[in-house]
């Protein structure tokens, strides 16, 4: 297998970024495996797992994610991925899982103990508040990998502490 590299970037969110990044990591020769992208504010970060051609080094990507247009400015960080690159048995999503409603101090902190509660990891995690007619609400979305058999009592679990703190909650199974 090819080297694997952690490629993450920050900078001003823009149109056209995401296609700036792969076009780029494409043109390379480098070949995309995990990849998250998000707005955060006004600033956007990419993360990827990439598997580097044989030639290439993680300086030398680093120094042409550098020089492409679309990241002028940005904070690029391109280092060793040294973990198995595919998903174990915690990776793998069964369920995803939306809460929203008012924000409140330690909203995820609460919710993310209950899935510890019950085994289940958190795979994937978005949040962020989102405007609407009362001044604003907070959305927070997982995908979650939760144990077969307790799956029932985790999801109803996440509800009821979903609807103590007034929040609304659905969720469903992949």
């Amino acid at each position: 297998m090819a080297g694997l590299a952690l490629v993450s970037t920050f900078c001003p969110d823009r149109v056209g970024l995401v296609s700036g990044i792969t076009g780029h990591l494409f043109d390379q020769g480098i070949n995309l495996r995990d990849v998250t992208f998000a707005v955060m504010g006004s600033g956007a970060e990419f993360s990827a797992v990439c598997e580097l051609p044989a030639d290439a080094s993680v300086e030398d990507l680093h120094a042409s994610l550098a020089a492409t247009p679309e990241l002028a400015g940005a904070q690029i960080k391109v280092t060793p991925f040294d973990f198995d690159p595919n998903p174990g048995p915690l990776g793998l999503i069964t369920h995803r899982v939306e809460v929203s409603g008012g924000d409140q101090p330690g909203l995820i902190a609460r919710l993310s103990e209950v899935f510890g509660q019950f085994g289940a990891n958190i795979v994937r995690l978005d949040a962020q508040t989102l405007p609407d007619r009362e001044g604003g609400r907070y959305s927070i979305r997982f995908a979650v990998s939760i144990p077969a058999e307790r799956a029932a009592a985790c999801l109803a679990t996440v509800a009821n502490t979903a609807e103590s703190l007034g929040l609304a909650s659905t969720a469903e199974a992949v």
